[in-house]
């Protein structure tokens, strides 16, 4: 392809995308609107009554839309001792990480939970350090589990809800933990 051909191709699909985002600002409904991971709230870590597993409830802020995620004992205890507000006397491993990040100067600025396949489920957690970020893999447990501490949002992508149901949450149903 010849750089003429290139320079009008490109100046195609700048055009097409300036004719998109018009399109979006003037509200026009044939025009999808892309949204992006939401803000969940992590609402409680409870039991299933059915299977007596933990599991942490999220809930997303856009639409409402509720996410169950089955966690280990340990990880449910990582997240609802920082959920409750309790200060334990001893430093946990997420606290610690904190305390780590905290002396070398590196934040968490966010997590995503990105994908589930299989019934795993998949995050990312994006650190900043000097001016620059980071992001890493990570259980979507200890990514929660850090946000809450270093009080940052959790992030969801719509895939996770449409793949996990999505349902709202019947009150009652489980046992808080």
């Amino acid at each position: 392809m010849s750089t003429l051909s290139r320079i009008s191709l490109l100046a195609v699909c700048v055009l097409l995308l300036q004719g998109a985002v018009g399109a979006r600002e003037r509200g026009d409904p044939a025009t999808p609107t892309v949204t992006g991971p939401q803000e969940v709230d992590v609402v409680a870590v409870m039991l299933d009554p059915r299977t007596q597993q933990p599991v942490v409830i999220m809930e997303g802020r856009r639409d409402k839309r509720s996410l169950t995620m089955a966690i280990g004992l340990a990880e449910a205890n990582g997240i609802a001792v920082p959920l409750q507000g309790v200060k334990p006397p001893r430093p946990l491993t997420h606290d610690l990480i904190m305390t780590l990040f905290d002396r070398l100067h590196v934040s968490l600025k966010r997590v995503v939970i990105t994908d589930v396949r299989d019934d795993i489920y998949y995050a990312l957690v994006t650190l900043g350090a000097t001016g620059s970020e980071m992001t890493l893999d990570a259980r979507p447990s200890d990514a929660i589990a850090l946000a809450i501490r270093a009080k940052v949002p959790v992030l969801v992508e719509d895939r996770v809800f449409d793949k996990a149901g999505g349902g709202a949450v019947e009150p009652g149903t489980r046992e808080r933990i």
